[in-house]
Order: C-alpha cells, then sequence, then structure tokens
C-alpha cells in the first residue's frame, strides 16, 4: 500500500501540464479559476515569420533545440524533425517509434532525445542514428553536450556522462532520493567544466564534467511542513548561470544564488516556482507557483517590479528578448511584458495548445513551441 500510495501522489505531482495537477495547484493555492486577461493598449506587436508542426508532445514537456542554421524538434511519439532556421521548412524528418520523454538537445554536431525506457538517441545533423545508449531508468533531462561528452540525467535521480562520439559510458553521478518527489524535467547546464543540477529536497550541486566526483552542494531550500506532501522542496527546473553566479529555484520552497565555482551562498527569497528563472545584465526573471511574474535585481534579489495579472494561468518560464519579458500559457496565449516596468505591452495566440517550455531567443526575435507541436518563429517590436 505504501508503494502503490507513493505512485499515486507522484502521479498527481506531474507537473507537465496535465489538467488534474492544475486543478490540485488551484485548489492548494487559490480556490478561483485562472485569471481572465485583462484588456490593454498594446505599444509593441507580434509578428509570424514562419510556423510548422512537428506532432503533439503527448504528456512530456519537451523543448525544440536550436543551432546555427536548423532548429530541431521532436514529437511524442518520435518523429524528430530538423527546420530550416530562415523558413522553417522541413529538411529531414527521423521517425522513431519510441515514446519521447526528452528533447532535443544540439551540440557538437549531434542531435539527441531520451525515451521513457531510458534510451539515448544521438542523431548526426543530417537525420543518420550515430549510436543509442540504455541508461538506469526514463530520460527526463533535455541531454547536454560539452567537452566531447555526453550529459543524460534521469527519473532516478542520475546523471550519466556518455562519450559523444560513440555512447559509450564514462560516468555516472548517483544519489538517493526523498520518498515522494515532484516528477519534472529538470536538466543539467554545463559550463567551464563542470555539471550544475538542482535535486529533490532542494539540493544544488556542481560535478566536474570530466569524471563525474562531486565539487559542491549547497541547500537552495529546505523541506518543510507536516506532511510528505508539505516537505516536498525540489528543483524542478534547470539552473541558470551569469558571470560567476549561478542560481535555482525549489517548488515549494525558495530561490537562491551562489558563487558559481565554490558554491559560497550568496542570497536567497523566499520564493516558489516550478517553471524556472532567465537571468539578463543586472535582472533575475521569474514566474513563480501562482503565475506571479517578477524581476528581482541578480545581487541582492530584491524586487524590481512585480505583475500578478497572469496568476493561475500555468505561465512558462520567462525569456527576456530584446525590451521584452515574454512568456506563454495554458490556452495558447504568448505574452510580452516590459522589461524595465513589467506591464503588459503585447499579446498573441498561436494554435491554442498550451506553451509550457521556454521561449528560446531567435535572429532578433524568439521560438515557440507548443503542446499541439506547432513551432512558430515570431519577431516582437
Amino acid at each position: 500500500m505504501k508503494i502503490l500510495k507513493c505512485q499515486l501522489l507522484c502521479v498527481l505531482l506531474v507537473l507537465s501540464g496535465c489538467s488534474t495537477v492544475k486543478g490540485w495547484m488551484s485548489s492548494a493555492t487559490d480556490p478561483n479559476a485562472p485569471a481572465s486577461l485583462v484588456n490593454f493598449t498594446e505599444t509593441a506587436k507580434f509578428t509570424e515569420r514562419w510556423h510548422a508542426n512537428v506532432g503533439d508532445a503527448g504528456a512530456n514537456l519537451l523543448q525544440v533545440a536550436l543551432t546555427r542554421d536548423a532548429v530541431y524538434a521532436v514529437s511524442g511519439k518520435g518523429s524528430l524533425v530538423r527546420l530550416d532556421r530562415a523558413t522553417g521548412h522541413t529538411v529531414w524528418q527521423a521517425e522513431n517509434k519510441i515514446v519521447v520523454t526528452a528533447g532535443v538537445g544540439a551540440g557538437g554536431g549531434l542531435v539527441l532525445i531520451g525515451s521513457e525506457k531510458g534510451e539515448v538517441f544521438a542523431f548526426s545533423e543530417d537525420g543518420k542514428l550515430s549510436w543509442k545508449q540504455k541508461l538506469s531508468s526514463e530520460v527526463l533531462g533535455v541531454p547536454q553536450v560539452g567537452e566531447g561528452i555526453v550529459v543524460v540525467r534521469t527519473g532516478d535521480g542520475h546523471i550519466a556522462g556518455l562519450r559523444a562520439s560513440d555512447g559509450k559510458s564514462l560516468w555516472v553521478y548517483e544519489r538517493s532520493t526523498p520518498a515522494l518527489v515532484v516528477r519534472s524535467h529538470a536538466g543539467v547546464v554545463i559550463r567551464r567544466g563542470l555539471v550544475y543540477a538542482g535535486f529533490a529536497g532542494g539540493k544544488l550541486l556542481a560535478i566536474k564534467l570530466a569524471d563525474g566526483s562531486l565539487v559542491w552542494e549547497n541547500a537552495v531550500s529546505q523541506p518543510r511542513g507536516n506532511t510528505e506532501l508539505e516537505r516536498i522542496s525540489d528543483i524542478t527546473s534547470n539552473p541558470i548561470i551569469s558571470d560567476e553566479q549561478v542560481c535555482a529555484i525549489a517548488f515549494q520552497g525558495n530561490l537562491a544564488c551562489f558563487e558559481a565555482g565554490q558554491g559560497s551562498p550568496l542570497w536567497n527569497r523566499d520564493i516558489s516556482s516550478d517553471k524556472g528563472l532567465f537571468i539578463s545584465r543586472k535582472q533575475l526573471y521569474v514566474s513563480d507557483a501562482r503565475g506571479v511574474v517578477s524581476a528581482l535585481d541578480k545581487d541582492t534579489g530584491s524586487t524590481i517590479w512585480k505583475n500578478e495579472q497572469l496568476l493561475l494561468r500555468d505561465t512558462s518560464a520567462v525569456s527576456v528578448i530584446y525590451r521584452f519579458v515574454v512568456m506563454g500559457d495554458y490556452q495558447g496565449y504568448i505574452h510580452a511584458l516590459s522589461r524595465e516596468e513589467g506591464q503588459f505591452v503585447a499579446r498573441t495566440k498561436l494554435d491554442g495548445g498550451a506553451i509550457q517550455t521556454q521561449a528560446v531567443e531567435m535572429d532578433g526575435g524568439l521560438l515557440v513551441l507548443t503542446r499541439n507541436g506547432g513551432v512558430y518563429s515570431l519577431s516582437v517590436h
């Protein structure tokens, strides 16, 4: 019964946009429905440059990958597509009869996806399968490449280093996890020979890319509460790095920043989010667990501005594109706020599929993926 109970709770806590979780989050934090969209005077405009469709994402949180001349995207059923970066035209399409749970990662001439069976597939940039490697459990984090090593995170909390040339296992970092965790698609960030990753229980750590050995570990957040559910304080998104500073945020926990090399604490704030962070220049941007979008001073954590008009709309992580702070929501709207003051300046609706992945800056505009499989290249001005 204990195992079944844990499995049931884990299912309820899947933070991939399912309606069960959205309802649970609403009842736990605010009994009201998602905020209605407010009227405002548009002072900017989204313009579509091109769009394509790669197929429904399914139950998992999939992402696009961007290289110098290509956009890569994948459907939940394994259809991997290369699109021309300038036009959106399909260059090639590779069909794989798998359930994709992580992707797309790109780097070092490889295009990478992961499956529910723990398989990592590495394709060359012309769409041919280079190698496949089986890991310990389903692949949830987008594979990353650095210095000839592919780094992959699996659902059991392991991080594996694979040789990029042939997929051979080089090292595995393992750690114990609490009895109850949030199933998330948090991956890793590679910077200057280190791999940064957040874990269940609010821990942020850095390991060596070369051999997987631990360099430092520190607490972003401490579990609190009387029940297992209340004590969940997991880092469910990627850390972010700017200059010599690395920051992470925990669901039902804190936002904290550390010195990147040694892990010395810099500052922390009591802010909860399952979405992630964005750093640009001197500011850090976050959409919290309730949909409040804030700009903070990245050196002190003090609030610069706050926008509360997207409450409970299941907003994506924010991105900064030029002078705009951009995020999507559960109804498929993409919103732009003023970077300086935080008020709405533009809005448009795409294909109606939820926008849950972070927009990517591309050629002075942005690249957006919907759960329906729509890939949109937009400008905003």
